[in-house]
């Protein structure tokens, strides 16, 4: 049997760190950038020859940031939401630097700092950021620390299992219809500061939205790889379908497995036989080791072992006094 220790284990700090980030200078262009981000990590994509209208996405194993250094300096950093704002604006990609365009200064965490997880999570939560350099003494980049890579190093099934869907859900979900072009799904995405839009198709005889299909942050990046016209493509040509929705009641270590399987970062919510819907990310999924919350479920397992042991007790009582 496995001990607390091993059951409740925060995840592996040093497994935790990405130390093969994309790294570019900053007089590289914004288009070329993207480039590298589509390329990173053996991502492919391609037109449909069946449907040329289409786009067929292959493997979203991409890089989710581009850090923009001089020398061993890091002077800034580009992330997919970034990429999302851009092409809100309708930027021309083709004749900007990435210099001219990337967040600076940037919020980093020294490594000899990084002694558990909660370090990285309290500057994810301040700072609302997806993407944490992590640097040394000289500052120098050691790696980057992101939801993701954190969910990838997660040891901890037992607290998942404890945990519900229900327990982080946002129900904060953007919907739009199957004609939005994906210029307005960009566009909805920067206003509102969510990573994805769900794609949606009206029911009226039961009065409902039906989710069919999703797009996010870094399908516009691909998008952007492809130098698409966003502004004539549909949401429904490029969405990724079918979904597989959650239940509220599903345990985070269904969620967990679900998005490891299908190597995503967020899974559509429906209850109520589709008249609720909500978004789970792999952020959402961190709040599980606040240590306010990590308190309250040791709390309630208390609670729970107090009254059971009550209980057990209560019984031994009847039994003698029935054996008596």
């Amino acid at each position: 049997m496995e001990s607390n220790d091993r059951l409740f284990a925060t995840p592996d700090l040093e497994a935790a760190i990405d130390r093969h980030p994309l790294i570019v200078r900053p007089d590289v262009l914004l288009v070329q950038a993207i480039a590298l981000m589509g390329q990173a990590r053996g991502n492919k994509c391609k037109l449909d020859d069946e449907h040329d209208s289409k786009f067929v996405l292959y493997d979203k194993n991409l890089s989710g940031c581009v850090l923009v250094t001089e020398g061993s300096k890091l002077l800034g950093i580009l992330t997919e939401r970034d990429i999302v704002r851009l092409t809100a604006i309708e930027l021309v990609f083709e004749e900007v630097t990435i210099a001219e365009v990337m967040t600076q200064p940037v919020v980093t965490l020294l490594q000899k700092n990084l002694k558990d997880i909660f370090a990285a999570l309290f500057l994810f939560r301040r700072y609302r950021i997806r993407h944490l350099p992590i640097v040394n003494e000289a500052d120098c980049l050691i790696g980057v620390i992101t939801p993701e890579t954190i969910r990838q190093a997660m040891r901890p099934a037992n607290l998942l299992k404890l945990r519900r869907v229900a327990d982080v859900v946002s129900k904060k979900i953007i919907h739009a219809p199957l004609n939005t072009t994906v210029l307005n799904i960009a566009r909805l995405m920067a206003e509102n500061q969510v990573s994805c839009v769900v794609i949606t198709e009206a029911d009226e005889a039961k009065n409902i939205l039906i989710p069919v299909g999703i797009i996010t942050e870094r399908d516009i990046v691909q998008f952007q790889f492809l130098q698409a016209r966003l502004d004539n493509l549909e949401a429904q040509e490029v969405m990724s379908t079918p979904l597989f929705l959650l239940s509220p009641e599903d345990s985070l270590l269904t969620a967990h497995q679900e998005m490891q399987r299908r190597r995503v970062r967020r899974l559509v919510v429906s209850w109520n036989w589709g008249q609720g819907l909500g978004i789970i990310t792999q952020t959402s999924m961190l709040r599980i080791f606040d240590p306010m919350e990590m308190y309250g479920v040791i709390k309630t397992l208390q609670s729970t072992v107090q009254q059971l042991e009550q209980e057990k007790e209560k019984l031994l009582t009847l039994v003698n006094k029935v054996n008596d």
